[in-house]
């Protein structure tokens, strides 16, 4: 019997890269896996299909995170096709990256949306339906410059810490009740965004992390699995920097 075996798990912007890394290692688990992105494209459909080769449940869902009714209509959809919701992970994410002097208003309400306020859409939506089951794990997807902060991207940064202070405060509110709430925290992860950088780039990032390895989309699933599991039932408002040593 697999870690999350019976379990539901709702994935935002899980159609691709880690997301989709996370709902396959889940399904592999046992879990059945609703996920969302922006639109189910024929990417999407094939994360469909791998998902449901582990003879779990698997649908996947076109929505904009950042809108908040769309989300609470979504989720509703998400329990009358599943049931019921066990795990949420929060990993919708875009990037616009500039200097503070050159972002522009757009950059910055657009990062935060997409990444921050998606994140509350969905809790909002999704803590009553774990409320009644007394209870769910919530994960959110942050970053290690959520932690330390990066130059040219104070967006995503402050949008990643946010997601960092809302598990901890959600945790707080709800753990009464059986509910978790933790974050995760990559660094450097071999994805299509990073294998794009100049090789000199990428050297001159690994030889900066002390396992001097990229880390692996599996990396951030094998965590992300641990804190749906119950492995973790006695582990809540924490971030979990799985980045190589990168930021000790």
């Amino acid at each position: 019997m697999g870690l999350l075996e019976g379990k539901t798990a709702l994935i935002t912007g899980a159609a691709r890269g880690i997301g989709k890394g996370i709902a396959l290692k889940f399904a592999s688990e046992g879990a059945n896996i609703a996920f969302t992105d922006l639109v189910i494209d024929e990417n999407g459909l094939e994360t469909e299909k791998e998902i449901a080769a582990f003879g779990v449940k698997a649908k996947g869902y076109a929505s904009n995170a950042a809108e908040f009714t769309a989300t609470e209509e979504l989720v509703k959809q998400v329990v009358a096709d599943f049931g019921r919701i066990d795990i949420l992970v929060n990993n919708a994410g875009i990037t616009k990256d500039a200097l503070m002097l050159r972002m522009t208003e757009t950059q910055w309400d657009a990062v935060i949306a997409v990444n921050l306020k998606s994140a509350f859409n969905f809790i909002h939506a999704v803590t009553p339906i774990m409320l009644k089951q007394k209870a769910g794990s919530i994960i959110n997807m942050a970053s290690v410059v959520g932690v330390h902060g990066n130059a040219g991207q104070c967006n995503y940064a402050a949008s990643k810490a946010g997601l960092i202070a809302l598990a901890k405060s959600i945790g707080q509110e709800v753990g009464s009740r059986g509910i978790r709430a933790n974050a995760i925290a990559p660094g450097f992860i071999d994805t299509a965004m990073t294998q794009a950088l100049p090789d000199d780039i990428r050297k001159a990032w690994i030889q900066n992390i002390p396992l001097r390895r990229a880390g692996q989309v599996e990396d951030i699933a094998n965590v992300a699995t641990f804190l749906a599991s119950d492995l973790s039932s006695y582990v809540t408002g924490q971030v979990i920097q799985v980045d190589g040593g990168m930021n000790m």
